[in-house]
């Protein structure tokens, strides 16, 4: 026998692969559960499929529009007590310092009372637009949990004489 007919047991290297199939892998919360509790509570569903950054930012979003719309109603309340108010003004004649008329007047106007009630509208419009874009969101990162998301993006521009072009590149 030939030294090169001899078998030789080597170990073979054992390569751990994902044996799961990609039809058999779940994501961490189902996406309707994402999609509910983004939109009951934003950036939690994020939190829960380690998306910490999107957490941050709806979880941000929703304290500040939280906070800002307690503070337009507190103006909007302000407003209201005060448009019942009136202070009275005295015209003094010049020449002789007689009181020529009396007007009753108040700090808010019926248009101002409409701007602070836009303005707390708006807040409240800020805070459900963040729910809704935040479920939303939830629901496509559940749906796409396993997308690997590392890609290196390379995006460039080039300045010419009187245009500039702009290019872009994502390696997989």
């Amino acid at each position: 026998m030939l030294t090169a007919q001899i078998l030789k047991s080597t170990p073979i290297a054992v390569v751990h692969t994902d044996s799961i199939a990609d039809s058999l892998k779940r994501p961490p919360i189902s996406t309707r559960r994402a999609f509910l509790t983004s939109l009951l509570i934003p950036g939690y569903a994020q939190a829960r499929l380690k998306r910490p950054v999107a957490a941050m930012v709806f979880a941000t979003a929703e304290i500040l529009s939280l906070g800002m719309a307690r503070k337009a109603a507190q103006d909007l309340k302000e407003a209201r007590d005060a448009i019942k108010d009136s202070t009275k003004t005295v015209i003094l004649d010049p020449v002789s310092g007689v009181p020529d008329t009396v007007l009753n007047t108040s700090r808010f106007t019926n248009a101002r009372l409409r701007a602070r009630r836009v303005h707390y509208e708006d807040w409240i419009a800020a805070m459900i637009f963040n729910h809704l874009i935040s479920s939303a969101d939830a629901f496509v990162s559940a749906n796409l949990w396993d997308f690997n998301a590392n890609l290196t993006p390379n995006v460039s521009v080039n300045p010419a004489q009187k245009s500039a072009s702009i290019g872009g590149t994502i390696t997989f």
